[in-house]
């Protein structure tokens, strides 16, 4: 039996003084965000009582409340011998707050209950939704509209304060007693608490030091001497010396010149002035149009600072071409949340898939009862979710990350009669939004992503009898006829799944009902016969999809071929039958011969999503990436399997220098864990250029480990190429354990000094985890 220390109880005296201390800091912290004496701020650090739904059965009152640190949400847990940690949660991890019956299980389990006093918590995260009912529409109020303050108000804070927030939080965890001072034992936890591991020695002259009043505590000035100290950048200490005066100034014309010279800046005279009023602090600077040391940081740390080229997240490539010149950020079997065999199925999982950039996503659809479609796995134990939420979710989400089409992938194993319910489901739903007629009277090729702007696209079967090349059907009295059937679920390599086709007798064909098939303009379905022959062309909205394992034979066997048939032709590719674990296959070598619809599974953290987010943050993030030249231009040569010499873009030698790190989150949450970070760099492109290179390991610092590595690379093929930074916590003895990765295209890069912003396993940003690096691109001979 586990037993539990009593505390000694606090008198009276003592809780009010802690109470009045824990009031200062929520002021202090709400003042950083910008939110001084809000009301909505105050409500939610008072806290409140809220209904927390998870069932139609399990509905329990419990206590939320915001911390003092104006980060972390507190949660009353009824269950025994849970952690303190497991009853806290972030806002850092929230995703999004939505009022009213927007989840799943809003719409299923709270229907009793007014919209205005309902709410859910969205994570970013494959954790559960939070969904929660408020005793009054003031209170649900003041829990979205305070979230989505403190949300958007953190976002908005420079990387500087975002680190001093940070900080003094964990400088008052590690203050144990809460008597506003710091003792040698408390800050040698504080150290740990940040990722560091310093020994007894070098804690003891750190700390005697700041010491100024010789009493063995740190406090007020003296902690603040600490936190200077701590947060030390030696390394831009240098480049600014460099470029400064004797008084600590850079003038603007010597800004100039480390913009021109070092970060290879071409607008650096019209610039410079710029950066110097967003980012200089010190008012006399800015009046003097100089930066000082902590302008030249928060310049270092900004957007502008960035290792991703900032005008590369607009749209800035040409948007007017036929949409087969285009890479499409595309999901596979959208609909589920984790494998393919046994896992839930949720219109949330289209909702993520489309705010991360997603526009082409798969509808698996099959008969449902009550005349209604559902969507699911086949022949699977995978949740069941109706057809029609589907269609609604993707309404409501399809462009709030981009204006551009979305494609509705449709495997369809309805009756005929369920097939009508679809198509006027889809288009009394989507109404306008369903593209149902071609663009432009456009019958000889695709029209262009800027030209179908907020449009959706169904991809399916089509009746094929007196069809025009438009993709319209000019028998209006045909009501269905039979075509065949591309069953992808009938491919897993599942026991259960083969004995369940089996049973049911599988037929190679399917009556398809003409109200769905008139739904389908662009992107006609077909079997997939050998790429065509120049006197027979086939028409441009016929499509076809591929297995990735036939995908790969015909990019490893006919490259060329490939690519000339995926500068008219749509190809859509998806994972093999045996990843039933929802793993992913690498995209590169189908992108490198203009395949365009590569479809993975967005529910699968890895380094094949990894580089998929990479190369679809490009362009504004718009989930449309126009391809190079080489793979649009109907008369070329071009061979990613041999490279030989042509219009492929100029070779380019790429420096590359590591040399530190900041705020490595801590892999392992026990207090004595610290991180051993090692970088790898990768680069991910046509083979040639496939490389992968590290850095040595920096043992028991994952605050401020130091590297000072150079490395080079000769990249081929620019244009296809990608880099991905991964920071690991190395492991003797097991596999080492992912902290971060950055993921870019190679034509995106930035020159010189630059921060990478690391990104968590789920793709999501960290407030303060950073690589600061060193970047030259010169052209090979």
């Amino acid at each position: 039996m586990q037993c539990f220390r009593r505390q000694p109880k606090r008198s009276v005296s003592q809780e009010n003084i802690l109470r009045e201390q824990s009031r200062r800091v929520a002021a202090l912290n709400g003042m950083r965000l910008g939110l001084k004496d809000d009301k909505d701020l105050k409500f939610l650090l008072k806290g409140s009582q809220l209904l927390k739904v998870k069932s139609g059965s399990w509905r329990k009152e419990r206590f939320y409340k915001l911390q003092e640190d104006c980060k972390t949400i507190w949660q009353e847990s009824k269950k025994m011998l849970r952690s303190p940690e497991s009853q806290i949660f972030s806002i850092e991890d929230i995703r999004d707050v939505r009022a009213g019956h927007k989840t799943e299980g809003m719409e299923k389990y709270a229907k009793d209950v007014p919209e205005y006093r309902c709410f859910s918590i969205i994570f970013k995260d494959q954790r559960k939704n939070l969904d929660l009912i408020a005793s009054s529409e003031d209170d649900a109020n003041h829990w979205i509209s305070g979230l989505a303050k403190i949300i958007a108000h953190s976002n908005s804070m420079n990387q500087k304060e975002k680190l001093q927030h940070w900080i003094h939080t964990c400088l008052r965890k590690a203050d144990k007693n809460k008597d506003n001072k710091m003792s040698l034992k408390e800050l040698k936890n504080f150290l740990k608490e940040v990722n560091i591991e310093v020994d007894d020695y070098h804690a003891r002259k750190i700390f005697q030091h700041c010491d100024k009043s010789k009493t063995e505590a740190l406090e007020d000035d003296e902690i603040e001497e600490f936190y200077k100290i701590l947060t030390e950048r030696k390394e831009i200490d240098k480049i600014f010396q460099k470029y400064s005066d004797a008084e600590g100034f850079m003038s603007c014309q010597n800004l100039v010149r480390f913009l021109y010279e070092t970060q290879q800046e071409e607008d650096a005279v019209v610039a410079a002035p710029a950066l110097i009023q967003r980012y200089e602090p010190n008012e006399r600077a800015k009046r003097g149009n100089a930066m000082t040391k902590d302008g030249f940081l928060m310049y270092l740390l900004s957007d502008d600072g960035n290792i991703f080229n900032s005008s590369h997240r607009k749209v800035y490539q040409d948007m007017t071409q036929p949409l087969s010149h285009y890479l499409v950020s595309s999901s596979h079997n959208t609909y589920l949340m984790e494998d393919q065999l046994t896992g839930p199925s949720s219109t949330e999982a289209y909702i993520r898939a489309l705010t991360k950039g997603c526009r082409c996503v798969e509808l698996d659809c099959w008969d449902g009862p009550n005349s209604e479609p559902v969507i699911y796995h086949g022949y699977t134990l995978t949740s069941k979710i109706l057809f029609s939420d589907v269609i609604k979710a993707i309404k409501n989400y399809a462009f709030k990350t981009s204006p551009y089409p979305v494609i509705i992938s449709l495997e369809n194993h309805c009756s005929v009669d369920q097939q009508k319910v679809m198509a006027q489901h889809m288009t009394t739903i989507l109404q306008d939004m369903l593209l149902v007629a071609p663009v432009d009277g456009n019958k000889s090729q695709f029209p262009s992503p800027e030209q179908l702007k907020g449009k959706i696209l169904v991809k399916g079967k089509k009746l094929s009898r007196h069809e025009d090349p438009a993709g319209t059907n000019g028998n209006n009295n045909l009501e269905a006829e039979d075509v065949s059937d591309e069953d992808e679920a009938a491919e897993m390599e599942d026991e259960s799944v083969k004995t369940e086709i089996q049973q049911k007798g599988k037929s190679d064909t399917l009556k398809l009902a003409k109200e769905l098939s008139d739904t389908v303009v662009y992107c006609k379905s077909v079997h997939f016969n050998g790429f065509e022959d120049p006197s027979h062309p086939r028409a441009f909205y016929e499509m076809s999809s591929f297995t990735e394992s036939k995908a790969l034979k015909l990019a490893q066997e006919s490259a060329t071929s490939f690519i000339h048939h995926n500068i008219r032709h749509l190809s859509r590719i998806y994972p093999a039958g045996w990843r039933t674990d929802s793993s992913n296959y690498n995209p590169i070598d189908l992108w490198n011969v203009g395949c365009q619809i590569v479809a993975l599974n967005f529910q699968t953290a890895g380094t094949e999503m990894d580089v998929y987010q990479g190369r679809f943050q490009d362009n504004g993030f718009s989930g449309y990436v126009l391809k190079p030249e080489f793979l649009r231009d109907e008369q070329t040569k071009f061979n990613p399997k041999s490279i030989t010499e042509g219009a492929w873009g100029t070779k380019k030698k790429l420096l590359l220098k590591i040399i530190s790190g900041q705020q490595l989150p801590k892999v392992n949450k026990s207090k004595n864990s610290i991180v051993d970070p090692k970088v790898t760099i990768e680069i991910h492109g046509v083979q040639q250029d496939n490389n992968k290179k590290q850095t040595k390991v920096i043992e028991n610092n994952g605050f401020n480990p130091k590297w000072d590595e150079e490395f080079t690379f000769d990249i081929e093929i620019p244009a296809l190429a990608l880099v991905r930074f991964v920071v690991e916590d190395f492991d003797m003895s097991t596999k080492n354990d992912f902290i971060g990765q950055y993921t870019l295209p190679f034509t995106s890069l930035k020159q010189g000094y630059r921060h990478i912003h690391l990104l968590t396993k789920n793709g999501d940003p960290y407030s303060s985890s950073t690589l600061f690096v060193y970047i030259s691109i010169e052209d090979c001979d």
